[in-house]
């Protein structure tokens, strides 16, 4: 069973730099997208937990970015790169948005990871989710921006509370 997400990772994680990009020059592009990669990894991880849940996606595919570029007004015209949109998984990249804007949410996020498939055998960096240094945070500033993320983080934030058991608490 191929059990390998890095597709859905890397073209949620575009879509992000794109809807959001960098403010600077080539070192901030590479900063910027280091964030959306590593907050595209720990949401992919969180929706497909398992090498059976990530084969069934591969299988069937993510779904692709045409609802998300409706939402952020991202273009997604550009034609002669249109395959990579395919791959684009809306509730990865809702809840990435969410991580990237609330740094509570993405610890434990982080945290909710620890002996998962995904992280067994390994400890996973993800410093410039977690900790952004200064450099991180000018060039990711649209794409940390709780106000710009909204429209998209909040898509399936309840799914995301839900998964790392933060949702509403039942009233008797």
């Amino acid at each position: 069973m191929l059990a390998d997400l890095s597709p859905l990772i890397a073209a949620t994680a575009e879509w992000l730099t794109r809807a959001y990009p960098a403010c600077g020059g080539a070192f901030a592009c590479a900063l910027c997208e280091a964030q959306a990669r590593q907050a595209a990894t720990v949401a992919a991880w969180l929706r497909y937990p398992t090498a059976a849940d990530a084969a069934l996606v591969g299988m069937a595919g993510p779904g692709g970015s045409a609802r998300l570029d409706g939402i952020s007004g991202a273009d997604g015209a550009d034609t002669a790169d249109e395959a990579w949109r395919s791959w684009v998984d809306e509730i990865v990249a809702s809840w990435a948005a969410a991580l990237l804007a609330d740094p509570a949410l993405a610890a434990d996020a982080v945290a909710a990871l620890a002996g998962g498939d995904h992280t067994r055998g390994t400890t996973p960096d993800f410093r410039r989710l977690l900790a952004p240094d200064e450099r991180d945070r000018r060039a990711a500033a649209l794409l940390r921006h709780p106000d710009l993320l909204a429209p998209v983080a909040r898509l399936h934030r309840a799914e995301l509370l839900d998964r790392l058991g933060r949702g509403r608490a039942l009233v008797a």
